[in-house]
């Protein structure tokens, strides 16, 4: 065999292994159907499969020592891109991506770099902004609440984003804040977030917004209980209780992860309302709870985010919610 055929036989085995490599998602605690970020990962990855008609591998981590272990496994079977759901994935990532160069990582929250990981963030300050605006807006007693998961930077984003919103709408509004903990026992603790909600109402807030994945479930429950209002996160969970749901600020991760998946691009890829990675979610199952007047303010206010007229302050730029 010449050398001339030699090269076009292994350029020919290349192209075929790229094109049957599959990608892998590596969920973070809480599990896939969490009904919120894992799962909104999930469905993704899920779109994937149904327009490509090709599978893909997953893993539900059950404790923090599998992160590491599940991203090498997936990388020596060969999928690609290896997709990590959550900040806590970028340690892992960064390790691992080293040990297969020639693979492609896609870290979702947070920034590993290397030049064969892309990592996605979200604005997600500009949609809190929005839902906490419509918190304001719905509230009757002038008080509203917020639940976070794991007291961490990321979430503090999602609180000063809220509080900024609600105070756009109503200077005189109070904000009641609350995280859920500080290990990631704290993404799936529905009975805690039910718990922190309740102290919230007693205390007056008649609307929570809860940014702590499966815990957030017991904060729409205690909400429906009590007969006041909550607001969903990461995935659109207006179904979940309609009528006491007022809306859910929705982060793209499903798309992230569909998009990554046919094609990751080493480098930062941050998503906000203009890239369309955030957004308030309206549907059947909340419309009436919005109305126009509701809707009118808040697109209003996107669109000045979008252009630059609003300024909403990040968190994680400063660690502090000065604005």
């Amino acid at each position: 065999m010449t050398v001339s055929r030699l090269i076009a036989t292994a350029l020919l085995a290349l192209a075929s292994a790229a094109a049957h490599a599959q990608p892998a998602i590596v969920y973070d605690m809480g599990g896939k159907f969490d009904k919120s970020f894992n799962e909104a990962a999930w469905r993704g990855a899920e779109r994937w499969k149904q327009s490509t008609g090709k599978p893909y591998l997953d893993f539900e981590i059950a404790n923090e020592a599998q992160r590491e272990q599940a991203m090498r496994r997936m990388a020596g079977r060969g999928a690609n891109p290896v997709i990590g759901i959550g900040f806590s994935q970028a340690s892992s990532i960064e390790k691992v991506s080293q040990e297969f160069p020639k693979q492609q990582f896609v870290v979702v929250d947070a920034v590993v770099n290397k030049p064969n990981v892309q990592s996605i963030v979200f604005k997600e300050h500009e949609g809190s902004f929005l839902v906490g605006m419509m918190a304001a807006l719905a509230s009757k007693t002038g008080k509203v609440g917020f639940v976070g998961g794991m007291d961490i930077p990321l979430i503090r984003r999602f609180q000063c984003g809220y509080e900024q919103g609600a105070k756009f709408a109503n200077a005189k509004v109070e904000v009641f804040s609350a995280m859920t903990g500080t290990t990631p026992a704290a993404w799936s603790d529905p009975a805690r977030g039910g718990e922190l909600a309740k102290a919230q109402f007693a205390k007056g807030a008649d609307v929570v917004f809860a940014a702590a994945g499966g815990t957030g479930v017991g904060v729409y429950q205690a909400a429906k209980d009590a007969g006041k209002l909550a607001i969903g996160v990461d995935s659109n969970q207006n179904h979940l209780h309609p009528g006491t749901m007022l809306t859910s600020m929705v982060k793209r991760v499903d798309n992230a992860v569909f998009d990554a998946a046919n094609k990751s691009v080493p480098g930062v890829t941050a998503l906000g309302l203009k890239e369309g990675g955030v957004d308030y979610a309206l549907d059947q199952y909340n419309e009436k709870l919005v109305g126009a007047e509701m809707r009118k303010k808040v697109d209003a206010a996107k669109a000045d985010i979008i252009a630059g007229k609003i300024k909403v302050a990040d968190y994680m730029a400063s660690n502090s919610c000065s604005y």
